[in-house]
């Protein structure tokens, strides 16, 4: 059974930090590529951060870059997202995807950038 289960959002002041997780079980880890994608109320999805198996490509949204890290470990099948300067624009669900010649989603984490 696949699972994608993401962890670590929650409320944060702007300018604060917040470290999400997305530990994946039931497919070989190491032959998707992974991503974090995000959907505010009102609004389309949209990818934020992308890696690729080995984790040596990666690519941020325009939005993201420079303040958020997509990284990956495949000794535990987890990928992470660091975001840092957080801004209350950044308020969404976060979702994380696996995509090979198969895509799988997670069940999203809150994200709430607000004073």
């Amino acid at each position: 059974q696949v699972q994608l289960v993401e962890s670590g959002g929650g409320l944060v002041q702007p300018g604060g930090s917040l470290r999400l997780s997305c530990a994946a079980s039931g497919f070989t880890f190491s032959n998707y590529n992974m991503g974090w994608y995000r959907q505010a109320p009102g609004k389309e999805r949209e990818m934020v951060a992308t890696v690729s198996t080995s984790g040596r490509f990666r690519n941020y949204a325009g939005s993201v870059k420079g303040r958020f890290a997509i990284s990956r470990d495949n000794t535990k099948n987890t990928v992470y997202l660091q975001m840092n300067s957080l801004k209350p624009e950044d308020t969404a669900v976060y979702y994380c995807n696996a995509q090979s010649d198969t895509t799988y989603w997670g069940q999203g984490t809150q994200v709430t950038v607000s004073s």
